[in-house]
């Protein structure tokens, strides 16, 4: 458009010197052949005029750079009438597609009217969460640094933890508009439709800012791309990725998203610039049990221990220990009282442990079983291990060495072998952990050529696991009671 507009004011200039030019020449011409009728001074004026208009035109060609420098420097745009009038028209159909699809839209904002304080056992999340919320509330602060928060916030963690809630709860505290969409309602039948959701979603999104987008699994959109084809899914999530590179991180629109299946999800997506931060949720430890339960039974009459409760529904979720609070008060209206009691209590969990198998509840020696478990991994690692941790905290190297790799294989076989040394018999409790550590054999051997033989090598390392731990067995307990009592073992138990 610049080059352009340079070729229209030389193209200009040049035309006004050869036409002062000519006019110039045809009055000289003029008076020449009519000299003898020529009175008066105004022919000689018009003739000065032409002069002058002839140096104007020069001198202006002359500086021509200097005029261009100067009008740029004003902001003044030396365009076209017509590259004006075709710039403004799509401008102005760009701002009328938009306001159609928000009209068109049926992506609607929420004002949620929950806070941090109506969410229990959070308090590590809370405060990666809070800067975000104080962002929204004062962005100048954070602006004036030149600091950029992240654009996307993931919340990865096992079904009925909270997402939702927290994703809420960071809406509710920063009192921003909430547009709360799941993964599942962007894949449509017709190809191109869930990109356009996205697309109504995100312009919605910043007509309204500040503002909070939440995309709950979102891996049903966002799942690897294999390359081989071109579907409705693959659109979508193209889109995606297309909005969250078209917008600066101080626009004041953050996106919250939420999976339990981290693993699965396209390198596209977290990659820096995306999902910036990442915020791990684990199902609720003892102590954050007993807030849980403290608040969902908040103004009930109770008749039993809290905290004998929270000690007996180990492996509940936030919304299961919901549930089964609900369930109580359920059989405490059947039972036409005012005081919820323990039997309600118990048969609200026989329900809910018979109704859903796939809920991990524990019994008093299945508990002590996965408290050996992790005690044996917190004491070969070295490092703060929970109860219903599944994750292993591992040597990671661009180049990984050969005592890297076995250290790494001895942290996901130490859980076994600790429960086989001290229950002196096996015991079937984590298959991912086995699958891991011979998945690090087998690409010593094949992949890195440090082994001859996987099998063997699991088989050295078992070996010297069991005269370790056969060793320290008596620290092994003292951490088995810490984990059974406060369901975490942390760098300071050692």
């Amino acid at each position: 458009m610049s080059q352009n507009s340079n070729k229209n004011l030389d193209k200009n200039l040049k035309l006004m010197i050869l036409s002062a030019t000519i006019l110039v020449v045809l009055f000289i011409y003029t008076m020449y052949k009519s000299s003898t009728q020529i009175q008066g001074g105004s022919y000689y004026m018009g003739l000065l005029f032409l002069f002058l208009l002839l140096v104007v035109a020069i001198f202006l060609k002359l500086k021509q750079d200097k005029i261009k420098a100067y009008f740029d420097k004003k902001g003044i745009k030396t365009k076209s009438g017509f590259e004006t009038e075709l710039q403004k028209q799509q401008v102005k159909e760009e701002s009328n597609t938009q306001n159609h699809e928000i009209e068109n839209s049926n992506i609607k904002a929420v004002t949620s009217n929950i806070t941090f304080k109506d969410v229990a056992g959070i308090s590590e999340v809370k405060e990666e969460l809070e800067e975000i919320v104080d962002f929204l509330n004062s962005p100048k602060k954070y602006i004036s640094h030149d600091v950029k928060l992240p654009k996307g916030v993931l919340l990865v963690g096992p079904p009925g933890v909270g997402k939702t809630l927290i994703a809420r709860a960071v809406a509710g505290e920063a009192d921003v508009p909430f547009f709360y969409q799941s993964g599942a309602s962007f894949v449509q039948i017709y190809v191109g439709m869930g990109a356009k959701k996205v697309r109504e979603l995100f312009i919605k999104a910043k007509a309204s800012a500040p503002a909070i987008i939440f995309i709950d699994e979102i891996d049903a959109i966002g799942k690897k791309r294999t390359g081989t084809s071109n579907d409705e899914r693959e659109a979508t999530l193209n889109e995606l990725l297309t909005q969250m590179d078209g917008f600066e991180g101080d626009n004041g629109v953050i996106v919250i998203a939420a999976t339990n299946k981290i693993d699965v999800l396209d390198d596209a997506l977290l990659r820096a610039g995306r999902f910036d931060r990442r915020v791990f949720l684990n199902l609720p430890n003892i102590e954050d049990r007993k807030h849980i339960l403290s608040l969902y039974l908040k103004n009930k009459k109770i008749d039993f221990d809290v905290s004998k409760l929270a000690d007996n529904t180990a492996g509940f979720s936030s919304a299961a220990l919901a549930t089964l609070v609900n369930e109580a008060l359920l059989n405490m209206i059947k039972r036409d009282a005012k005081v919820l009691q323990q039997e309600d209590i118990e048969i609200a969990k026989n329900k809910l442990q018979f109704g859903k198998k796939q809920m991990k509840i524990l019994d008093e020696r299945q508990k002590e079983i996965l408290c050996i478990y992790q005690a044996s991994k917190a004491f070969i690692c070295k490092s703060k291990v929970a109860l219903f941790d599944e994750g292993i905290p591992l040597l990671s190297s661009t180049y990984p060495s050969y005592n890297e790799l076995v250290e790494n294989i001895r942290r996901y076989l130490a859980g076994n072998i600790g429960v086989e040394v001290i229950k002196r018999q096996q015991y079937a409790v984590n298959s991912d952990d086995l699958k891991n550590a011979l998945k690090i054999a087998t690409n010593m051997v094949e992949k890195y050529k440090m082994a001859n033989d996987a099998n063997e090598l699991i088989t050295r390392v078992k070996n010297e696991l069991r005269s370790e731990l056969s060793h320290n067995a008596d620290e092994i307990n003292e951490l088995k009671e810490i984990m059974k009592k406060n369901e975490v073992i942390t760098e300071d138990d050692f």
